[in-house]
């Protein structure tokens, strides 16, 4: 009897050893998976941040461009709403471009996982409130950059818009409208965080599929 609890009590020595040798293992693997997807989460944000600089100087383009407008044409009413209307547009190229690219760098691979994906969630909220509000727009933008550019030689108070001008405004507004109602079908569309659709986030989705993958590995 003495022998057998002798070897009872071995094996239960040995299922512990072999448990404490298999946790060490899982912790060493989950910890190198979360840096091999650390390094690949830097990667995959790098031509987000690119294109938010991009963007940034768009919009101080922009904003000099609708300054020089305005200030030129204070008695011409149409060519005062397109410098105002480009020095709007442009601050806020800048101002989400900011905010987008803010998120990303301060974005810490080794923190939690769960605050890791509600950051990402923010960051592509953000990105897509970005591409509606920056890109859907130049559907009409493009005609008032060309206004823009007509307004830096002073014209005469009295002159009237030319119908091309009228013409393309209205194609471009049926064009952003229906950009928005396509963006906005896709975001009702359950998986919507990664939802295909062309609004430079695709970085920020690749990411919360690698982060979605660590959470699950922690789970299992």
């Amino acid at each position: 009897m003495e022998t057998n609890a002798m070897e009872l009590d071995d094996l239960k020595s040995a299922w512990r050893a072999l448990d404490a040798r298999l946790a060490r293992q899982d912790r060493l693997q989950l910890e190198l998976l979360k840096e091999r997807r650390a390094d690949r989460a830097r990667r995959n944000l790098r031509p987000l941040l690119v294109g938010m600089t991009l963007q940034a100087l768009l919009g101080v383009g922009l904003v000099v461009l609708g300054v020089a407008c305005w200030r030129q044409n204070l008695d011409v009413a149409g060519l005062f709403a397109a410098g105002v209307a480009l020095h709007a547009f442009g601050v806020l190229h800048v101002a989400l471009a900011g905010i987008v690219a803010a998120l990303a760098i301060s974005l810490d691979p080794g923190a939690p996982v769960l605050a890791i994906q509600k950051r990402l969630r923010l960051m592509l909220r953000m990105q897509v409130l970005n591409s509606n509000a920056c890109g859907a727009p130049w559907w009409i933008m493009w005609v008032v950059v060309v206004i823009g550019f007509a307004g830096l030689s002073h014209a005469p108070a009295g002159a009237g818009t030319p119908a091309w001008v009228w013409i393309n405004l209205a194609i471009g507004a049926v064009g952003a409208i229906a950009t928005w109602l396509w963006s906005a079908r896709a975001t009702r569309k359950p998986g919507s965080l990664y939802a295909r659709i062309d609004d430079g986030a695709d970085g920020i989705r690749r990411n919360l599929r690698l982060f979605d993958d660590i959470e699950e590995f922690e789970r299992g």
